[in-house]
């Protein structure tokens, strides 16, 4: 168990964090579960057992919360290895669409959340010279969309996982960014049809975390096949 490698995740009582969960327990990983819904989490730390798994529930945007989650993983597993910075939520296209209170709460949990990931976790990953970080931005964040502020906040991620790679750059910390299109999720009112899995975006999460130690996968843009923007 101690030769484990622990992952943290943000956003993981759904879609492609629950699913990236199950992956990683699949492929001999520990898994440390945040997300504001508790009795989810604690349905899927259940699925995945007690010895793969800690259910901590946990609001991004709070940077007590995000602090607890980091020592409440070291604390249960006696390590971190790696951390997927993946909640966030979006909003309809248009600047006079949904309300102030919603753009505020999209904005903090898309930005300041991983931000606050990020700090939460750096100081160990500096501490032991080794960690990974991958961010969950967006097609979205590399074009912009007609009035969309969920957009902005994804172009804001794109930035922040250039900005970390460059601020780590003289260190073993690795900085991935995720940046998928339609996926069909959760995070859609109606269903996406055409759209990808929450499985597909796993794999490629699973697949940077699996890339030898000198191989630093910066960014896997990933849409569904005839997706032409």
């Amino acid at each position: 168990m101690a030769d484990e490698r622990v992952l943290l995740i943000t956003g993981a009582s759904t879609g492609i964090g629950a699913v990236t969960a199950r992956q990683a327990v699949e492929r001999g990983w520990r898994v440390a579960l945040g997300a504001r819904s508790e009795g989810k989490l604690a349905d899927l730390a259940e699925e995945l057992g007690a010895e793969s798994a800690l259910a901590h529930p946990c609001d991004v945007t709070e940077w007590p919360d995000q602090e607890a989650f980091v020592a409440a993983t070291l604390e249960r597993f006696g390590r971190l290895d790696a951390v997927f910075a993946n909640a966030g939520f979006g909003a309809k296209r248009g600047f006079l669409e949904e309300s102030p209170e919603q753009w505020r709460a999209m904005v903090l949990t898309n930005v300041l959340g991983v931000a606050y990931s990020i700090r939460a976790a750096l100081p160990h990953f500096k501490q032991q010279s080794a960690g990974h970080f991958l961010l969950t931005s967006s097609v979205a964040g590399r074009r912009a969309l007609p009035g969309s502020l969920y957009s902005s906040t994804k172009w804001a991620v794109t930035g922040m996982g250039e900005a970390l790679r460059q601020e780590v750059a003289d260190t073993p910390i690795k900085v991935t960014l995720i940046e998928p299109g339609m996926v069909d999720t959760p995070f859609f009112d109606n269903p996406v049809s055409g759209g990808l899995e929450a499985e597909d975006i796993a794999r490629a999460v699973l697949y940077a975390l699996d890339e030898p130690a000198h191989v630093d996968v910066n960014e896997i843009l990933i849409r569904p096949i005839n997706q032409p923007t």
